[in-house]
This record gives structure tokens, sequence and C-alpha cells, in this order.
């Protein structure tokens, strides 16, 4: 299992934040995800299936790229 924290500079409210959450919990492999409007982070646990690249895709996918994924 891996934990990863990362900055996500397209972050602007709450909802920005519930949505990454909302939609990162849907890949298969990922454990937890939690964000932080004040600091722009998400942090994300996961395992297989999922992989760092297919969080990064989901994310540009979605319109909130990590900041130098």
């Amino acid at each position: 299992m891996a934990t990863k924290t990362f900055e996500v500079p397209n972050i602007g409210c709450g909802g920005c934040v519930r949505t990454i959450e909302n939609e990162l919990k849907t890949l298969e492999g990922v454990q937890s995800v939690s964000g932080s409007l004040a600091t722009k982070e998400i942090t994300v646990t996961f395992e297989a299936p999922v992989t760092w690249e297919a969080i990064v895709a989901k994310l540009i996918e979605i319109d909130y790229p990590p900041k130098n994924n």
C-alpha cells in the first residue's frame, strides 16, 4: 500500500475537494482520500490494481491535475 500527498493548484473551494475525493474513491484500489482547501493538498492511500499513473489520469480527466505529477 502507498500513500501520496500532492498539491492541486486548481482547488478553489470545498466543492473542489469533495469532487476530487469522490472521483478518486471510484478507482478500484483507492483506500482513502482526504483533501485540504487551506493547503490545496490531497492525500491518497492506494494499492493494486490502481497505479499512481491511473490516479493522475483521473485527476487530469476531471480538470484537477496535480502539481509536478
